[in-house]
């Protein structure tokens, strides 16, 4: 048996997105110094429309840069966190409206800065402007040459699913959804006898564990997946084995689900995996903990402020189309089943629930009046929970906080549903950014996914990119 080829060159998700990243700093510190360059010239200018003579307007001429303006390409970063999953890096939609909205919310903070700043000379607006035009053209420039090596099948990874069954089904099926392809996806073997020569959402069954070294050549297979549930035979376990020897990567499809999604996939869990993953690996460090309550409370001050001044405007619509009241209430369930009460705007007529059954929000709501339709796309019908979050009741990214009923109800057909209280709820979070509102059990099940996704993987980093990404979807009107 010859040595199995595998490109060095084929990238995984993690290494794609340092490349990025890496590609974008480039970007932004070039836009930096651009825009230097651009503010010296714009005020040499100035100097010699002014009628100085261009020899001596150059001998005069002295820009001083403000420290701050050195780190825009690290801020550039942050405006960009939304568009480092590869899947969306690789699509030009995606990609377009990253780029789109990045400058807007940087045009939008350097505005309030310019505006409660004491000294406006400090903040110097051409340069500013220079360099989210610059960063903007050449982050684009630097996304199409990705998204042509993204999409180059030479750089993409072979991968082949041993196990043909119900878990291999689900990641073909999601496999097939997503554009571009994150690799390219060769096939299953399976030791069903049965299933020799079918396909399955278009992928064939190409042999079994007994070929596996011949398909896994003849096929330059980069990747295998293990999607088999239960026991998995020792002849298969030892095959599986001698791939990895000849340098092809083994994962399992949990964690491969994880990467297309990301999202958890309860449907396709076995108890120890539930238990290391929700137990073992659940907690964090007091470090994070900290560092996420200081977010909370910086976050819920100046979500609070905002909550003040946009109140009597906000007051005055609903008052005008409904009438009282201007704020709902409901009791919820925060971290580990605690009780407590949020208060938000009023989206929806008076007695919504006139009959006393609790029933979950769905998209196009017939009870969401105009007013309220808008507060819920902005999401400022949100506002007054951050009074919540400065209590320190809620935080700013968790899952949802939902009612009891509501929860009741969910945990008696969805496995694990109760798991997304081992974390305190949010204003906003991984579920809600990526989903909305649901309306079925099947929905619901795709959203707590997402949750455990986030308390499975949650940072501070990770937290601090919802948030930006929430901020996106408030320019947008987005939110449901």
């Amino acid at each position: 048996m010859t040595d199995i080829y595998r490109p060095s060159l084929r990238l995984r998700p993690s290494e794609q997105r340092t490349i990025l990243m890496v590609g974008d700093f480039i970007a932004s510190v070039s836009a930096m110094v651009g825009a230097i360059y651009f503010w010296y010239q714009y005020s040499l200018y100035k100097l010699i429309e002014s009628g100085l003579p261009p020899a001596r307007a150059e001998r005069l001429l002295t820009i001083e840069v403000p420290f701050w303006f050195y780190l825009l390409p690290l801020v550039w970063l942050l405006l960009m966190v939304e568009s480092y999953d590869p899947h969306s890096a690789g699509n030009w939609r995606k990609t377009l409206r990253g780029i789109a909205v990045a400058p807007i919310v940087g045009l939008l903070g350097y505005s309030l800065l310019f505006t409660i700043n004491l000294d406006p000379n400090s903040l110097p607006r051409i340069a500013v402007g220079a360099f989210l035009v610059i960063a903007s053209f050449l982050t684009l420039g630097w996304r199409a040459i990705f998204i042509r090596l993204y999409t180059s099948s030479g750089l993409m990874r072979r991968v082949l699913i041993v196990g043909a069954g119900k878990a291999g089904h689900s990641l073909a099926d999601i496999y097939r959804k997503l554009s571009p392809p994150p690799f390219i996806l060769l096939g299953f073997i399976d030791d069903d006898l049965r299933k020799k020569n079918k396909s399955y959402f278009g992928f064939a069954v190409l042999g079994t564990s007994e070929h596996l070294l011949d398909i896994v050549e003849d096929y330059r297979v980069s990747d295998i997946v293990v999607a088999i549930n239960g026991e998995i035979k020792g002849e298969t376990f030892q095959t599986i084995l001698d791939t990895q020897e000849r340098g092809v990567e083994i994962s399992r499809m949990p964690i491969m689900y994880e990467e297309l999604t990301q999202r958890v996939p309860i449907e396709h869990l076995e108890s120890d995996w539930v238990i290391r993953s929700f137990v073992d690996q659940v907690r964090v460090s007091g470090t994070y903990e900290l560092s996420k309550r200081l977010l909370d409370i910086l976050g819920g001050f100046v979500g609070t402020l905002i909550f003040i001044l946009i109140f009597p405007f906000i007051s005055l619509a609903i008052l005008l189309e409904s009438g009282f009241p201007i704020f709902y209430s409901q009791t919820r369930l925060g971290k580990g089943g605690s009780v407590f009460r949020i208060y938000k705007f009023r989206t929806m007529q008076q007695d919504a629930e006139a009959d006393g059954e609790a029933k979950a929000a769905v998209e196009n709501d017939p009870r969401v009046t105009k007013v309220g339709n808008f507060l819920r796309r902005t999401r400022l019908d949100e506002m007054p929970q951050f009074l919540s979050v400065l209590q320190g009741e809620i935080s700013l990214v968790g899952p949802r906080a939902e009612r009891s009923e509501l929860v009741a109800e969910y945990q008696k057909q969805i496995p694990f549903y109760r798991a997304r209280l081992l974390v305190k709820p949010g204003l906003t979070g991984w579920a809600q950014i990526n989903y909305g509102y649901v309306a079925t059990i099947r929905e619901t099940v795709v959203k707590l996914e997402y949750d455990l996704y986030y308390i499975k993987h949650r940072t501070l980093g990770m937290d601090f990119s919802i948030v930006l990404r929430t901020i996106g979807t408030v320019l947008r009107r987005t939110g449901r």
